[in-house]
């Protein structure tokens, strides 16, 4: 007689969600951007289902002082289409730090490392990211996630 498993999926009314908050000063943006997808994912919870919105909210704060490594604050460049012909528009880190679009670097990153679709889009509505040390949600109780001490690599010296 075989016993067989059953595959745990979390159900919308067992869904419970934390606030936590990052602080990115000095952080490599493609590791706190791969830790965030993570956290606004569920993955990082042992009753992550893939097809629910299980993940954490976050707060991610000082988001001007993110650090891009070798030359990618120059070189590396954001495309977007206005739907025009010929509308293909590009742009940079260090323009968008110049017009306090820092916030967006951030989004961007994160953006790209969850999947495409309305429950991507609803996870990444759970991500808050404000460019000083400031946010309004101290009603929520943010508990500190302690980003750089995970790995000496995380931060940009």
């Amino acid at each position: 007689m075989c016993t067989a498993m059953k595959t745990f999926s979390l159900k919308k009314e067992q869904i419970k969600k934390k606030w936590l908050l990052i602080d990115a000063k000095n952080a490599v943006l493609g590791r706190l951007a791969s830790i965030s997808a993570n956290i606004l994912r569920g993955k990082h919870k042992p009753d992550y289902t893939p097809n629910q919105d299980c993940g954490d909210n976050l707060i991610i704060i000082n988001s001007d002082y993110v650090a891009l490594t070798g030359k990618k604050l120059e070189n590396k460049i954001y495309y977007h289409h206005t739907g025009y012909p010929g509308g293909i528009k590009d742009t940079n880190p260090a323009k968008m730090k110049v017009k306090n679009k820092s916030d967006n670097i951030i989004k961007l990153a994160i953006k790209r490392m969850i999947p495409a679709g309305p429950l991507g889009k609803k996870q990444l509505s759970n991500c808050k990211i404000y460019r000083g040390e400031n946010h309004k949600h101290g009603a929520q109780n943010p508990t500190k996630y302690d980003f750089a001490s995970m790995n000496k690599k995380n931060i940009y010296k």
